[in-house]
């Protein structure tokens, strides 16, 4: 036995789990499994869960009512092509982009952000 902590996923609050599933799943390669209350994508490089959250509020980025608490982080090799992937999947980028020289920041349908980087290149790990 071991007291090591290693992360195993992040699961995301959503008005519709398998909704926001699917889109997640597209933009990835990865396959959603589960229904509106709970819902897995299994990707390529990593699981990301969402559970269904009744009288959802979507974050407002970068400040407002609503704060973000967290947002997914997608290393890419070419900001343009992978954006017009996630916008033809459903996806909406904010106009304040802070980072615009490394990173997009765009909108999940649920109102997530999300960055597409070419900063971070994954770490593979034991």
């Amino acid at each position: 036995m071991s007291n090591r902590i290693r992360l195993s996923g992040t699961t995301v609050n959503a008005p519709d789990a398998i909704a926001l599933a699917r889109f997640y799943a597209e933009i990835t390669g990865g396959v959603a499994t589960g229904d509106e209350r709970w819902a897995l994508v299994e990707g390529p490089d990593g699981d990301i869960g969402f559970q269904q959250v009744e009288e959802y509020r979507p974050p407002t980025w970068p400040g407002g009512q609503v704060r973000m608490q967290m947002h997914l982080e997608f290393f890419v090799d070419d900001l343009e092509a992978t954006g017009d992937r996630v916008l033809a999947a459903g996806a909406t980028r904010f106009e304040h982009q802070p980072n615009a020289d490394h990173s997009f920041v765009y909108a999940d349908p649920a109102g997530h952000p999300f960055c597409l980087s070419t900063w971070g290149e994954p770490k593979v790990g034991d």
